[in-house]
């Protein structure tokens, strides 16, 4: 098997014009024009991750123009192809997940398919793992391996624990990094079972984190010259360094933060309220803005009170001002309390279902609502790109991949021949 991957061309499984004529312009206009200038144009990505973490981090890259190839293992797949809701078989989260991704079908226990990897890798300029560490060393696939063929390449690697320390080699899902990391006691109403966030945030955070670090990387190999390196992000540090005064609160005084509902500790008002139909979220905690919401529910008095005038009087009678406000909107609707605290300058909003946001004008506005073609022909609205850059946004380029659809593309731009490719699919390497 002579010859590396000398490029990874997104060109298969384009999303077809034709299936573009019920999309809003700006979203068609994003989805077919896979040719734009991206921030990443030309980055080589290989994934080997599987779920969530690693594989945002490569949904990420790719909507900026990042090459992706996704490895799979041959029969099943990544398991988020089954997750939740399926649409002939396939999750319709995958259709997020893993668009502008080509997939290839190798099986990394077996040598031959190691030997493809390198070769994969030897080319890319990034490498995502989130196998339990040690899983790539014991493939001969590990960092000093791969540095060797590929002294450029930055890995990232996310796992439960790191790559370091006494926890390092027990199994670790994103669920288990929200409880190390401090989030899951804080989550729910207080004296209550600690409750998800309803999303898996653990994972997603260090997909972010992971992102972050590897524009690092890159930033340095290519500004100051230096060598690839390793990314090592576990999972509950990066929950951990999201959670604000959790820790220097605990050093300082020996406050062990609780879990506050809806409400945002030290700081008030700022509360979920109920209305005739459902509820609101009030932040009323800015001075001013304070004084402008005592006004509009009636309490003048509350406006006006000395001792209510900065956040430290308020917290002290929180449950007072909590009451009050309250009380306004029992009486109201959502659409009624929002008309009246929008006109006061007042930061409110409802709570949003996916019913909501799939019928908000202001989300279709900033294209954050997409609809995308799956390669079995249904059409399916996703979430939009973030960030927004204004020079090199984001794009579409291609629909997520069927298990293995691109495997013989990427191995004959690999220099493999049609007979090699054929000899490794008999011995069940690839798929």
């Amino acid at each position: 098997m002579e010859g590396y991957l000398s490029t990874i061309a997104i060109r298969d499984g384009n999303l077809a014009n034709e299936r573009f004529a019920a999309l809003p312009r700006p979203a068609m206009i994003r989805a077919m024009n896979p040719d734009s200038n991206t921030a990443l144009a030309g980055l080589k990505v290989v994934e080997m991750g599987q779920l969530i973490a690693g594989p945002f981090c490569g949904k990420t890259l790719g909507e900026f123009g990042a090459e992706v190839v996704k490895i799979e293992a041959p029969g099943s797949g990544d398991p988020l192809r089954n997750w939740r809701l399926l649409q002939d078989g396939t999750s319709v989260w995958w259709q997020v997940q893993s668009r502008n991704k080509r997939s290839v079908a190798i099986d990394l226990r077996a040598a031959e398919g190691q030997e493809i990897a390198r070769r994969l890798i030897a080319e890319a300029d990034v490498l995502i793992e989130n196998f339990r560490p040690g899983t790539l060393e014991g493939w001969g696939l590990g960092w000093d391996d791969l540095r060797r063929i590929n002294p450029g390449l930055v890995m990232l690697r996310i796992s439960g624990y790191g790559q370091t320390g006494p926890y390092r080699d027990l199994p670790g899902f994103g669920a288990i990094g929200e409880a190390m990391g401090g989030l899951r006691h804080l989550t729910g109403e207080p004296g209550r079972v600690p409750v998800r966030v309803g999303v898996s945030i653990g994972d997603t955070l260090a997909a972010l984190h992971g992102t972050i670090g590897v524009l690092l990387a890159l930033y340095h190999r290519k500004v100051h010259g230096g060598p690839g390196q390793v990314i090592d992000v576990a999972l509950h540090e990066a929950v951990f360094n999201v959670m604000e005064s959790l820790l220097p609160e605990y050093s300082a005084f020996g406050a062990v933060r609780e879990a506050a509902g809806s409400a945002l500790p030290g700081i008030a008002p700022s509360n979920a309220y109920r209305c005739a139909d459902g509820y609101v979220l009030v932040a009323g905690n800015g001075d001013s803005i304070f004084r402008r919401l005592m006004e509009v529910v009636g309490r003048p008095d509350l406006a006006s009170a000395p001792d209510l005038q900065g956040n430290a009087g308020r917290v002290a009678r929180v449950d007072e001002l909590d009451a009050a406000i309250g009380a306004w909107t029992l009486s109201r609707t959502i659409d009624e309390v929002l008309r009246l605290l929008g006109a006061a300058r007042v930061p409110a909003g409802r709570v949003y279902t996916a019913k909501d946001i799939h019928e908000d004008p202001h989300y279709r506005a900033r294209d954050m609502i997409l609809r995308q073609v799956t390669r079995d022909g249904h059409a399916v609205d996703v979430p939009g790109i973030v960030p927004k850059l204004s020079g090199t946004p984001g794009s579409v380029r291609s629909s997520a991949p069927r298990l293995g659809d691109d495997t013989d593309a990427v191995l004959r731009e690999a220099g493999l021949t049609a007979e090699q490719i054929a000899l490794l699919r008999s011995k069940g390497a690839i798929a």
